[in-house]
């Protein structure tokens, strides 16, 4: 005998098979069907990589420079750049004028690498780059072109080679739509937590979930991002007429400004130094051969 929900008792029977099963199962197949056709409608092919990645259709390059512009006006709000006039400043404008005027050439020839036609996407770009006074050795570019330099960084680099590496780097990003491509994952991200949250998952399954595909997608993706940028990067630091040789002892040097210590590259969004440095020495043949062709002064 068991109690009846109404409040009287009757004979046990065999519980009937639920008809749509699970209802968890079948919120976490709606939520997976949603983030399939967000992944399938959003693809684009990379002229720089040939690559097919995922960008937001929504988001087109006006919204992505205005999108840039605000981060680095709210950055140089609170720390304050150096007179432009000032001579790191100019230095370092000169190194980024040098790789801005290789941009098209780079995007053309690396598009062309991969049967591809180059989108330059950054002909709208209104380039700027400041050097901000801080111990960071960092530098950074944002969507539309907005660039900065950390005072730190000028001692690792030591040469105007490995600085435009670097830089080169940094604009690599901005030309790779890598910010764009990480609102995208973002938004992959925002699906899972929702499934999660709709399904009845209790905070450690959430958790749980979230940290798999946190190590099974997003830090791949990001690492995947960094390869990327320093291949972009240094082809752009060659066609300038820039050494890309001084690479491999510029990631030295930063390996050892972080005093040795960094996280498994399988935690980290970055290849690790040893991983890098293999890549970069495997990429110098096509980077002097970028030198040979595009720097009209390789030969003086």
């Amino acid at each position: 005998m068991r109690n009846d929900p109404f409040g009287g008792q009757q004979q046990g029977r065999a519980r009937r098979p639920r008809l749509f099963g699970n209802i968890r199962w079948w919120v976490l197949l709606a939520f997976a069907g949603y983030a399939a056709f967000y992944w399938f409608s959003n693809r684009a092919v990379d002229p720089y990589t040939g690559e097919s990645v995922l960008i937001d259709s929504s988001l087109d390059a006006s919204q992505e420079k205005a999108l840039g512009l605000q981060a680095y006006q709210e950055i140089l709000a609170q720390e304050r750049p150096l007179d432009p006039n000032a001579p790191q400043s100019r230095e370092i404008q000169a190194i980024a004028q040098r790789l801005i005027a290789k941009v098209d050439v780079v995007e053309t020839a690396l598009a062309e690498e991969h049967g591809l036609k180059p989108a330059h996407f950054a002909r709208d770009f209104e380039w700027e780059v400041n050097v901000i006074p801080s111990d960071q050795a960092n530098a950074f570019c944002l969507p539309g072109g907005k660039m900065a330099v950390y005072t730190g960084l000028i001692p690792v680099a030591r040469t105007v080679d490995a600085m435009a590496v670097v830089m080169g780097h940094e604009i690599a990003h901005a030309l790779l739509r890598h910010g764009a491509q990480r609102m995208a994952q973002q938004k992959m991200t925002q699906i899972g937590q929702m499934a999660g949250a709709a399904s009845g998952m209790d905070p450690q399954q959430q958790q749980m979930m979230m940290s798999a595909m946190g190590y099974g997608y997003l830090l791949p993706y990001a690492r995947s991002h960094e390869t990327q940028a320093d291949e972009v990067g240094l082809m752009l630091a060659a066609a300038a007429c820039f050494d890309p040789q001084e690479a491999i002892p510029l990631w030295e040097r930063m390996g050892q400004a972080s005093g040795g210590q960094s996280t498994s590259e399988f935690a980290s969004t970055h290849p690790n130094p040893g991983t890098r440095i293999q890549n970069l020495q495997a990429l110098m043949p096509k980077a002097m051969q970028y030198r040979q062709k595009f720097c009209e002064s390789a030969g003086r």
